[in-house]
């Protein structure tokens, strides 16, 4: 490996491990085991070090769960999206740091245009990557939006996780719910 590939596993250890602003240059050096100076050559920043850390270890989440197994392709639509949010709500366990380094950064990312720009263009993509995740078949104009849904689905639930795990609701809970829901909006 590279001393980038160093740095970029010792930031995404650090992060895990340490969080995003308790994380510092010196522990990401150490973790890497390269010099300091190393992160300004190849980063420019610490900050821009971790942002590509946890960038990448966003899309390995991504890649992790659509490997995850699925219902059969003779699933219908409605047991496709409950199987693959039963998927993404395991995930939740297996990535927990991952999901609460996410939190962290809200409460910094008013403050940090650099962080907030990189985390808007990677939401973009994981709004279409939801929608692809989830099997769904939308005309193209509607696949953001749809996405923005899946989203707010996904992250609330992974803040729910994070406080309480048992009560996330299963794929087929939230089914019966949405069915619920509908019924109710048409009375």
């Amino acid at each position: 490996m590279s001393n980038r590939d160093d740095l970029l596993a010792g930031a995404r250890r650090c992060l895990l491990e340490k969080g995003y602003a308790r994380t510092t240059a010196r522990d990401i050096a150490l973790a890497a085991g390269v010099s300091l100076a190393a992160i300004g050559y190849h980063f420019g920043t610490k900050e821009a070090l971790l942002n590509e850390a946890l960038t990448q270890a966003l899309e390995e989440w991504g890649d992790s769960v659509e490997q995850a197994p699925a219902a059969g392709s003779d699933a219908d639509p409605a047991e496709r999206f409950e199987a693959t949010w039963d998927g993404v709500v395991r995930s939740f366990a297996d990535d927990r740091s991952l999901w609460a380094v996410q939190f962290e950064l809200l409460a910094h990312i008013h403050g940090n245009p650099g962080l907030r720009h990189t985390f808007a263009e990677a939401n973009r993509a994981a709004r279409l990557g939801l929608v692809e995740l989830f099997g769904l078949s939308v005309p193209r104009d509607q696949e953001e939006r749809l996405g923005a849904h899946l989203q707010m689905l996904v992250a609330g639930a992974a803040a729910q996780w994070l406080m309480d795990p048992e009560s996330v609701p299963s794929g087929s809970d939230l089914r019966r719910s949405a069915l619920a829901l509908v019924a109710a909006l048409g009375r």
